[in-house]
């Protein structure tokens, strides 16, 4: 009888040259056969794929119906990541297929990275190094810059990154307020942070806002420009959770406009930016959809995936599955 196997699919666009899957392999290789595949964004996915009887996908690859109809014997669908917005849940589950995903291996990196670019902003630390490289010693941005202890920080999504993000805030001196209509009644007393009824609430009482949400259909597109007008001239918006919660344009018109006073980005709705004038936005910080970089980070990522795809070639129960199979 032939072996059961993985397939890792990962994107070309990947700087990932781990051929070996040296993380993968010695969790996998007793019950299966492991093989790595490149390819491109919008390439199909080639025999090796559709005959595999568990895929870890890598971030920007999309499994959607008619693919999922092409797999024959796969049994599950590992997300290497915590987003799993690029497969069609409801399709896999009809072929019953799990689709997991891997929610808590960047938990202290991304709430560690949020924390980085609202200490940015706040501090205005590349403003002040750009001024100091002119030989120049004005400091021509006090006027943006705040006493910690007097702001309020609004998290929009209470799940493992907002509370890491909501407590690491807290030592800093923030008031910290969240709105999730999807947390239990009474999680903000132990977590020790305040809860507000609306968005619109929070993003009026809020110095600074940071998403991290997950996208789903209710949240793409969340944050547009009905929301941002909500917010004071004198705030902050920080977006470490996905590119397509927050509207790119009236984002960036706003900050062009003086109608908020900057944003730390390191997602961006259709990802990378795209022009010069999108990148020349005045009190915008940019990064490379990195929050959830460690070397510590991503071997626990790998592993938990290959953990699960074990489980799943043997017919044993998966964990952190995303739908629900009838």
């Amino acid at each position: 009888m032939s072996r059961s196997r993985v397939t890792i699919v990962c994107p070309r666009e990947f700087d990932f040259t781990d051929a070996e899957a040296s993380v993968e392999r010695p969790i996998l290789e007793d019950v299966a056969e492991v093989e790595t595949v490149w390819l491109g964004f919008r390439d199909p996915l080639p025999e090796a794929v559709l005959d595999a009887h568990a895929v870890i996908l890598w971030h920007g690859l999309r499994v959607n119906r008619p693919t999922i109809a092409g797999f024959r014997q796969c049994r599950a669908i590992i997300r290497n990541g915590v987003g799993y917005d690029t497969v069609d849940l409801d399709a896999a589950a009809e072929r019953g297929i799990a689709v997991c995903n891997v929610p808590d291996y960047g938990t202290e990196e991304v709430a560690d990275h949020a924390l980085a670019l609202i200490l940015a902003l706040y501090r205005q630390l590349f403003p002040l190094d750009a001024e100091a490289k002119r030989l120049g010693w004005r400091i021509g941005c006090q006027s943006r810059m705040r006493r910690l202890r007097t702001q309020v920080l609004g998290i929009v999504g209470l799940g493992r990154i907002g509370i890491a993000t909501a407590l690491r805030a807290k030592a800093f001196g923030f008031r910290v307020v969240f709105f999730d209509p999807h947390v239990p009644t009474g999680l903000h007393k132990a977590v020790g942070v305040e809860r507000v009824d609306s968005l619109d609430e929070l993003l009026r009482l809020a110095d600074v806002v940071s998403i991290h949400c997950p996208l789903t259909t209710e949240t793409r597109g969340f944050i547009g420009e009905q929301e941002l007008a909500l917010m004071k001239p004198s705030a902050f918006l920080v977006n470490t959770a996905r590119g397509d919660i927050v509207q790119k344009a009236p984002l960036f018109r706003a900050l062009r406009e003086g109608r908020l006073t900057g944003a730390g980005l390191d997602v961006v709705e259709d990802e990378p930016l795209r022009t010069a004038e999108e990148a020349s936005t005045p009190n915008l910080i940019v990064t490379c959809h990195a929050a959830f970089c460690s070397p510590e980070g991503m071997i626990e990522m790998r592993s938990t995936s290959a953990r699960i795809a074990r489980a799943a070639v043997l017919g044993e129960p998966v964990w952190n599955q995303v739908n629900r199979i009838a």
